[in-house]
């Protein structure tokens, strides 16, 4: 796909603006680190690979513009800020943790050096995303086998990444290896990321797609339409609980109701060790305003009180599989997830 999510040119970061897509392509010019956290926050980029490339793209161009003597101190701010940008997906705070580890282990080569140094290690997150997304991709090629008619939730592709996809990656993948494929994209309320970007992407590869409304999921899957689920993931616990966009656990409860295997698609960064089940992990909690309008026009009455968490989270055992760029991890996850995270 020829779409750049984002890229780094010129000591500015650059992001495709995903809030006016279907109908709008435009992109946007970061020249500070402030820029790209308040585009992290107001969803200019989102999806967990993505908002990870973002944050240590955002600390090196922070770091650029600090002057010698601050350097310490600012280097923490710029830090700090990132890391209070959206809570749920942890690759934003994998990619911090790198970012800082070469803050830490460089700091006596000198500033500007450490900067230059920063600079190569965003990029390097970067073409490492892209990479990993696309030797996935391969993998679920493999484990959806001839399965042609699929599902999925939210939107896990080329924009919620560096570029490729995890679970459009998958589809992109079964594309370039031959295989035919239809895919069933649920709209994905409230922020319509199936309906908006979902839609727009596979359109663009000249796959096939239809669209359904969330409710519609378990009407397809009763009458054989669905052959497997396919979703991305922010976050992954140590047990194989999987936090995803909102919807998507009543996705896999339909799944498992139906007989429909339900992959996670998500390169072992989203893996968050650390985090031992779902209840560990926090979910952010949205503008209530993109609950009751649409667009900006409100589509119930004034004053009536709206929930928006944005993500939660399915219990491993709903889960068939998790697709990594290292490979398929199957039950019992709470095994085979550490070994797995750790095989070079």
């Amino acid at each position: 796909m020829a779409v750049r999510t984002i890229q780094w040119n010129n000591n500015r970061v650059i992001m495709l603006d995903q809030r006016l897509l279907p109908h709008k392509e435009v992109y946007r010019v970061y020249k500070n680190y402030e820029g790209v956290a308040q585009a992290i926050r107001d969803m200019v980029i989102r999806g967990a690979p993505a908002i990870g490339v973002a944050a240590a793209m955002g600390v090196a161009l922070g770091a650029l513009w600090v002057k010698g003597k601050n350097f310490d101190r600012e280097i923490e701010r710029i830090f700090h800020t990132l890391e209070k940008t959206r809570p749920t997906a942890v690759n934003l705070f994998w990619a911090l943790e790198r970012m800082r580890r070469i803050y830490i282990e460089k700091r006596g080569e000198g500033v500007e050096a450490v900067k230059q140094l920063l600079k190569q290690e965003a990029i390097k997150i970067y073409e490492e995303d892209i990479a990993a997304n696309r030797q996935l991709g391969k993998f679920g090629a493999k484990l959806l086998g001839n399965a042609s008619r699929v599902l999925t939730h939210c939107n896990a592709g080329a924009l919620a990444t560096a570029g490729y996809g995890t679970a459009l990656g998958v589809f992109r993948a079964m594309k370039e290896a031959g295989k035919e494929i239809e895919v069933l994209v649920d709209e994905t309320r409230p922020f319509l990321q199936g309906a908006r970007l979902t839609i727009w992407e596979l359109k663009k590869d000249k796959i096939p797609v239809t669209l359904i409304t969330d409710s519609m999921a378990g009407y397809f899957m009763q009458r054989g339409r669905v052959q497997v689920v396919v979703v991305g993931a922010d976050r992954i616990a140590a047990n194989g609980d999987v936090a995803n966009k909102i919807g998507t656990y009543g996705v896999a409860v339909l799944a498992r109701r139906h007989n429909v295997p339900f992959y996670v698609a998500a390169p072992t960064s989203t893996i968050d060790l650390k985090c031992l089940t779902g209840a560990d992990i926090p979910i952010e909690q949205r503008d209530p305003k993109e609950v009751s309008h649409i667009l900006g026009r409100a589509i119930t009455l004034r004053g009536v009180r709206a929930l928006n968490p944005a993500f939660d989270v399915t219990p491993q055992d709903l889960v068939s599989a998790i697709i990594t760029e290292k490979g398929v991890i199957t039950p019992p996850f709470a095994q085979n997830l550490r070994s797995h995270v750790h095989r070079t």
